[in-house]
């Protein structure tokens, strides 16, 4: 088969475009003996590309472990089992060895995955882990069904989105995350995104696993609502309650090195006089 051929791919839902040569490169691989020949045996997708029913977020490392000899990860990167489990299956011996190094600390010079940190008060690690991610809703107020006493209100959720890093992003939500709407297609996770959202609607447990992974809330901010004063004011074929106390709240979580803050500090005294204990007041916006 021409080494130069250009073949589209459909890794488990995910597109690659990857040519021959960068497929044959192991000799030894699963991927050569399937490519080595004609390749309209192949199963295809109803779009007529080659369909491989495997992990296609990690395809892509084993992309580039083919195509540069090496393996590079991301920082926090939380895969390794699973990758490997991807590696031995398409028989890749050198990428299987390289994460069996890593899974003993030995780190054969690549980069080392870090480890995540298991607090908010724990920001040990280097600052590749740094960044921001920004958490928002879109919610409204639910009603009784008769509306009889509007005094009694709950939250109600349609979605929570998250905007950020694709790495933090990943590392934080781990499978609690829906990133359906920008899938990863073999791009540089180094990549922001504003189009992932969540697949549970509670508020709080977000909050516990940004908090749970260092992040710290810095700022927030959110709309108002038009809503009737009183029901009233509602007439039949209109928008209902509900929709009059729609309102939309962001946000901004960072995870940084508390060494570089600069937030005022102001020294206060013990009821001895004589320790001082330093008290950080931070400006919220």
């Amino acid at each position: 088969m021409d080494a130069l051929k250009i073949l589209d791919l459909n890794v488990g839902g995910v597109l690659y475009t990857t040519s021959v040569e960068t497929l044959l490169k192991d000799p030894d691989s699963m991927l050569y003996k399937m490519f080595s020949k004609d390749v309209k045996t192949l199963t295809r997708d109803s779009k007529g590309r080659i369909f491989l029913d495997r992990d296609g977020q990690l395809f892509r490392y084993i992309l580039d472990y083919l195509r540069n000899g090496r393996l590079s990860l991301p920082a926090n990167f939380q895969e390794c089992g699973s990758l490997r489990t991807e590696a031995e299956y398409f028989s890749i011996q050198g990428l299987v060895y390289h994460l069996s190094d890593l899974a003993l600390g030995l780190g054969s010079g690549l980069l080392t995955p870090r480890k995540k940190r298991p607090s908010a008060t724990d920001m040990s690690g280097t600052s590749g882990g740094q960044g921001y991610i920004v958490v928002g809703y879109r919610g409204t107020f639910a009603f009784g069904r008769d509306m009889s006493d509007i005094k009694f209100r709950f939250r109600k959720l349609t979605r929570i989105l998250v905007h950020g890093k694709v790495t933090l992003c990943r590392e934080v939500f781990k499978d609690t995350l829906n990133d359906s709407r920008d899938p990863d297609r073999g791009m540089n996770n180094d990549r922001y995104t504003s189009r992932y959202y969540l697949k549970h609607t509670v508020l709080e447990h977000a909050f516990d696993q940004l908090c749970e992974a260092g992040f710290r809330m810095v700022g927030s901010c959110g709309t108002g609502t038009s809503a009737p004063t009183a029901i009233q004011d509602l007439k039949p074929g209109q928008v209902s309650i509900e929709d009059q106390w729609n309102h939309y709240n962001e946000f901004v979580f960072v995870r940084d090195d508390p060494n570089s803050c600069t937030c005022n500090s102001t020294l206060l005294f013990t009821s001895n006089g004589h320790s001082p204990v330093s008290e950080r007041r931070g400006s919220y916006f």
